[in-house]
């Protein structure tokens, strides 16, 4: 197992009515609060004003249309209200996009430059305005977590960056918020947890026998309710353990002894940088394919334990038991309404080579559980379609 380091302080406030808490997390941080938030969803469902009410004392400006895929441009407009209004703290009220975006705004807040450095080169941020989060979509695990993705459609750049004062100070998760959820989004939010789970038990180092179990039972939990999710959306047992899954898949627990590079997520953010596609159904389409590609003497053991604790697969031959857990997988998207090839969310060939070269540009593929050079990420890719 390897070293590691484990420092969790985000204040979770998780269950139904934790929004009644809100003043309370908002409190220590200052009056002058950026709210962000997305399309509008939670004008609908009335958190919109629950949270107008709650910070009725406060100085509320809004910044509202973040993007699934959250762009720079947005990121830039809430620097700047930042530094007009003096800011205090950034309330995210939203899923993971809006969250990543409000990271990067917080960070962007004081810095002189351009917030698109804070991306490129995270060793350029400094002082991080503190950040509550609202969580309104069971994903990435942004409210627990110091990551962040933003899109540059300028210069088709999807990147992540990291600081450790992008963790949240405080996050409210309450299910509840789940029920009005696009069974679309419901399905990819869970294939994007899985995918977390994946990038990072599927690593070379094989010690952490007690992490490895952790992700298979989160795997396990995704497995289990996300069907129930799509079938009864107001099921509070159903989003109630995806939205904690949502979180522990990308808080560190599971990366606890472990490490290495990823490899679907770089390969899926070019996807998402050329064609702007909902990110988990581009992890959804990939992971399969990836798992087929990698399968080989090396890796069957490990896929034949994923499919036996995960899938409860009994095949003796190991190669029959890898293979028998990667359909699996991959049935177990499609059945969720996720589509399952690259064509049919209008994606062909005609960017692959681009995409396959800026995957190796951007990311060190050869610390990979399976390195990969552009030769075999044009082949993945390909297979998708």
């Amino acid at each position: 197992m390897n070293n590691f380091r484990y420092h969790a302080y985000t204040d979770i406030r998780f269950g139904k009515g934790q929004v009644k808490c809100l003043t309370e997390l908002v409190a220590p941080y200052g009056k002058n609060v950026l709210m962000v938030y997305g399309g509008g969803s939670i004008k609908k469902n009335g958190l919109y004003q629950q949270v107008k009410e709650l910070l009725s004392d406060f100085n509320v400006y809004e910044l509202p249309g973040v993007e699934p895929n959250p762009k720079i441009e947005s990121v830039r407009t809430g620097v700047a209200l930042c530094k007009d209004k003096n800011i205090d703290v950034v309330l995210a009220v939203g899923g993971g996009s809006t969250i990543d975006a409000a990271k990067v705004i917080a960070g962007g807040a004081t810095y002189d430059g351009d917030p698109w450095d804070l991306v490129t080169d995270n060793k350029k941020i400094g002082k991080v305005l503190p950040i509550v989060t609202i969580l309104t979509l069971a994903a990435t695990g942004s409210e627990m977590n110091k990551n962040a993705v933003i899109s540059n459609m300028e210069t088709n750049e999807k990147l992540g960056t990291s600081s450790h004062d992008f963790i949240p100070q405080a996050s409210i998760c309450d299910p509840e918020y789940l029920y009005s959820l696009p069974a679309v989004q419901t399905a990819a939010g869970t294939a994007d947890i899985m995918s977390h789970i994946f990038e990072q038990y599927f690593q070379k180092e094989t010690g952490a026998y007690i992490t490895d179990r952790y992700s298979e039972s989160v795997l396990k939990t995704c497995i289990k309710y996300c069907p129930i999710a799509l079938k009864e959306p107001d099921n509070y047992e159903a989003r109630a353990n995806l939205m904690w899954a949502s979180t522990q898949a990308l808080n560190s627990i599971l990366s606890c002894g472990k490490g290495g590079a990823w490899t679907c997520h770089p390969i899926e953010h070019e996807l998402s940088a050329y064609y702007d596609i909902t990110h988990g159904v581009g992890l959804a389409i990939v992971t399969p394919r990836w798992m087929r590609y990698i399968l080989s003497d090396a890796t069957v053991d490990r896929f034949c334990e994923y499919g036996k604790n995960v899938w409860d697969i009994t095949a003796e031959d190991k190669y029959e038991c890898a293979n028998m857990a990667i359909d699996a997988t991959e049935k177990f998207f499609k059945d969720c309404g996720i589509p399952m090839t690259l064509t049919e969310i209008g994606i062909d060939d005609s960017k692959i080579d681009i995409m396959a070269e800026d995957t190796i540009k951007y990311n060190a593929m050869d610390r990979a559980y399976v390195a990969l050079d552009k030769e075999d990420v044009k082949k993945i890719l390909m297979a998708c379609l």
